[in-house]
């Protein structure tokens, strides 16, 4: 349901549109979990360490 109906504020599009627009998927789950307040340590689920670039 988020990828279809939920604005991301940051490019004023769903992140189906987002992604048909060329933004890159990472960027677009960032922008999600930006605008629903996800911890940075919850960004890949409850067990998954973040790998830095």
């Amino acid at each position: 349901m988020l990828a279809g109906e939920l604005v991301i504020s940051e490019y004023q599009l769903t992140a189906q549109q987002a992604l048909r627009a060329g933004v890159e998927p990472r960027r677009v789950w960032e922008a999600l979990c930006r605008q629903q307040d996800v911890p940075e340590e919850r960004l890949l689920g409850a067990d998954v360490p973040l790998k830095r670039d």
